[in-house]
């Protein structure tokens, strides 16, 4: 197998290239406590990933969070391995309780109590978690005005509509300011309601999108089937997608995983890697064995009619 190599849109001045797969950091400090975070966290870098995907609410839904779990946990690990420079860190502004909206003035104050729990100087890639009732203009300066100072490299958006990302760029265009590079939607096998028109929004705006539950809250790992029982938060979101149609994808995944080889969580993050638009999924692990999987796709590249196969299957 070879690293796949389809051509994909760039994230500004960060190169995935060679790495489409971004570690998804919502289990760090929730269901993975800091021995399995840790090496998680260390076997993605080893592997040779690059982006590790987090956001300041992370993980406020446990019983006793608040959120910023997720950001500290990688911010002790970056401390304890000195890896910051072989990892770029993305993180997200609107939902913590703290730090409500997308004011200017909660971003900026979010933005740097998220480098403080990182213990970094810098986000790489800083995102508007979801959208709020503020001016679209006063976030997207807020946004650029963070660039400037050297504390974001580059600005990412997050569960936004069509027309809001339209507006977001028009302020761009008005004021000079930092574009946005980056668009994280909700797509993979079974959710693909993102290929209308906010696909189209990416690629009128030259948007890397990073699509999130890649894996459809692990239907797409191959656990959930028929009789099968799975101790997982996640698990009864997972099981809804075995219907008639989520079974079909499962044997495709199922023939097309045995013919290379590998599991087919690594399939299905296969396929999602060359959708266009598509630079890296968003997948995440809560120890090093469902980590496997993950980075395996990095590695694997699909056969045109093998695309074309789970693509059929999933419509």
């Amino acid at each position: 197998m070879t690293v796949n190599t389809h051509t994909a849109p760039t994230l500004g001045s960060l190169d995935l290239a060679g790495a489409p797969l971004a570690l998804g950091g919502n289990v760090f400090g929730w269901t993975a406590d800091r021995d399995d975070s840790f090496a998680v966290l260390s076997g993605f870098a080893d592997a040779g990933g690059r982006l590790i995907d987090t956001a300041d609410v992370y993980s406020a839904w446990a019983p006793g969070h608040r959120g910023g779990e997720s950001e500290e946990m990688i911010g002790q690990w970056l401390a304890a391995t000195g890896r910051r420079d072989d990892v770029l860190i993305a993180t997200k502004v609107s939902e913590h309780q703290d730090f409500r909206g997308l004011s200017a003035s909660t971003i900026r104050t979010a933005a740097e109590a998220s480098l403080k729990r990182l213990g970094t100087d810098h986000i790489d890639l800083y995102y508007a978690h979801f959208d709020h009732d503020e001016p679209i203009a006063e976030t997207a300066a807020a946004f650029s005005e963070l660039v400037d100072d050297g504390l974001v490299r580059e600005i990412g958006i997050s569960n936004f509509s069509a027309a809001r990302i339209d507006e977001w760029m028009e302020a761009v265009a008005a004021e000079g300011l930092h574009r946005p590079v980056a668009l994280q939607p909700h797509y993979n096998l079974v959710e693909r309601g993102y290929e209308s028109e906010l696909r189209a929004a990416a690629q009128r705006h030259g948007l890397g999108a990073l699509p999130y539950w890649a894996l459809a809250k692990g239907f797409l790992t191959g656990k959930y089937r028929d009789g099968a029982s799975v101790e997982s938060p996640r698990a009864g979101a997972a099981s809804a997608y075995l219907d008639d149609r989520g079974r079909r994808v499962l044997a495709v995944l199922d023939e097309v995983a045995s013919g290379h080889g590998v599991p087919v969580a690594s399939v299905a993050l296969a396929w999602l890697a060359v959708q266009p638009t598509v630079v890296a999924p968003i997948a995440s692990a809560r120890n090093v064995s469902q980590l496997e999987p993950l980075v395996g796709a990095l590695s694997l590249t699909l056969a045109d009619d093998e695309v074309e196969a789970l693509t059929a299957a999933s419509v």
